[in-house]
C-alpha cells in the first residue's frame, strides 16, 4: 500500500483508513491502537520536519506490516532522539514510536529529506477477511489535472490502474493483490517480451544481457529513462532518470508495482524464478529510481530488506 499526502489535515483520514486496514488482517486481538499511534507520531513527524509533502507505504509481505514514511525535510541524527521522557511536547513522536514498534530506523536520503522504518507488532491472520473496501484517501485522478473537459485519457487510466490495486488489497487483503499484480506482471510483460523478441531476433531462455536489453527497451518506448547499471546471471541493476508517468507519480507511488510485476514476470519466465528490489524510486522523492531484478530461484528466495516482490514460475519456452 502506497498513499502520497501533501496537507497535514489528510492525516487523520489516512489513520482511520490504515486502522481499518490492519484490524480487517490482524490476528484477533492485536495491539491496533499501539500501530496507530505510531503512525500518528511519524507522520506528524515527518510533516513538522520535512515542512513538504509525505509518502507512507505499508508492505506486508511477511507475518508483520513494515511501515515506511518519507519526507523531503533536512536529515536528523536519531541516536540524538533518546526516550520520550526525554523532550517536552515537540520531539517526542520519533520516541514514542520507538518505544512501540518492534524495530524502527532512520535513514538519511540522497535526494534530501529522511525515511522512517517501523516494523509494527501486529501478526496478519492466516485466513482471509474481506468487507467491503473503503474510499480511498487521496482518491485518484488527482483534481488539479482535470482540463477544460474533464479529465485526459491518461489521468484516468492511471487512476484506474491504482485504485483498483488498491481496492483489492483493501477489501481482499495484501497476498490477494500482491497475486493479482504479479499475474498482472506476467500477462503484460509476455506481450512486451513476444515484441522484443521479434525485433532483435531472439530465440530460447534471454540471457541476463538481453532481459536488460528488454526491460530498458520497453520503459523507453514509453518514454522512460531507464539504463543498466550492473548486468551478472545473478542479478540486474536499472536506474532511471525519467518516470514515463512524469511528476504525477508521487501522487501514485503504488504504479511501482506494475513496473516490479512487469520486470518481474519477464525474468521469472526466463530464470525460473525473479524476486524485484526497488531502492529508490522517483515516485516517492528520490531523484532517480533503482530497480535490482535478482535472476533465478536461488537468489529470488533470499529474504532483503526493502520494498521488493518475489515472481515464481517454471521454464516454458
Amino acid at each position: 500500500m502506497d498513499w502520497y499526502i501533501e496537507d497535514e489535515r489528510q492525516a487523520s483520514d489516512l489513520r482511520r483508513q490504515f486502522s481499518s486496514y490492519l484490524t480487517r488482517h490482524a490476528t484477533e486481538g492485536a495491539d491496533i491502537d499501539a500501530a496507530a499511534l505510531t503512525f500518528s507520531e511519524l507522520v506528524t513527524n515527518a510533516f513538522e520536519h520535512g515542512g513538504g509533502a509525505v509518502w507512507v507505504t505499508v508492505e506486508w509481505s511477511r507475518e508483520l506490516p513494515v511501515l515506511t514514511v518519507r519526507d523531503v525535510g533536512p536529515s536528523f541524527d536519531f541516536a540524538a532522539v533518546g526516550t520520550a521522557e526525554d523532550h517536552e511536547e515537540r520531539g517526542r513522536g520519533l520516541a514514542i514510536a520507538a518505544s512501540l514498534a518492534q524495530d524502527l530506523e532512520v535513514a538519511t536520503r540522497d535526494s534530501g529529506g529522511s525515511t522512517v522504518t517501523a516494523t509494527l507488532d501486529v501478526p496478519r491472520a492466516s485466513s482471509e477477511s474481506i468487507d467491503p473496501a473503503r474510499r480511498t484517501v487521496g482518491a485518484l485522478p488527482v483534481l488539479d489535472e482535470a482540463g477544460e473537459e474533464g479529465f485526459g485519457r491518461e489521468a484516468f487510466l492511471r487512476a484506474l490502474v491504482v485504485q483498483f490495486a488498491q481496492d483489492v488489497e483493501l477489501s481482499a487483503g495484501p497476498v490477494a493483490a500482491e497475486q493479482l499484480v504479479a499475474q498482472v506482471g506476467i500477462d503484460v510483460g509476455s506481450q512486451m517480451e513476444e515484441e522484443y523478441r521479434i525485433a532483435t531476433g531472439a530465440l530460447g531462455q534471454l540471457s541476463p544481457e538481453q532481459l536488460a536489453e528488454c526491460f530498458v527497451r520497453l520503459k523507453h518506448a514509453i518514454d522512460g529513462d531507464f539504463y543498466a547499471l550492473e548486468v551478472s546471471p545473478e542479478k540486474i541493476v536499472l536506474a532511471n532518470r525519467r518516470c514515463p508517468f512524469g511528476q504525477a507519480v508521487q501522487k501514485a507511488p503504488a504504479l511501482c508495482r506494475m513496473t516490479s510485476s512487469v520486470f518481474g514476470g519477464i525474468a521469472a519466465v526466463n530464470t525460473g524464478g525473479a524476486s524485484v528490489l526497488l531502492e529508490e524510486r522517483i515516485a516517492v522523492g528520490d531523484h532517480q529510481c533503482r530497480v535490482t531484478v535478482w535472476l533465478g530461484p536461488e537468489n529470488a528466495g533470499q529474504d532483503r530488506p526493502g520494498l521488493g516482490h518475489v515472481y515464481e514460475t517454471s521454464l516454458d519456452l
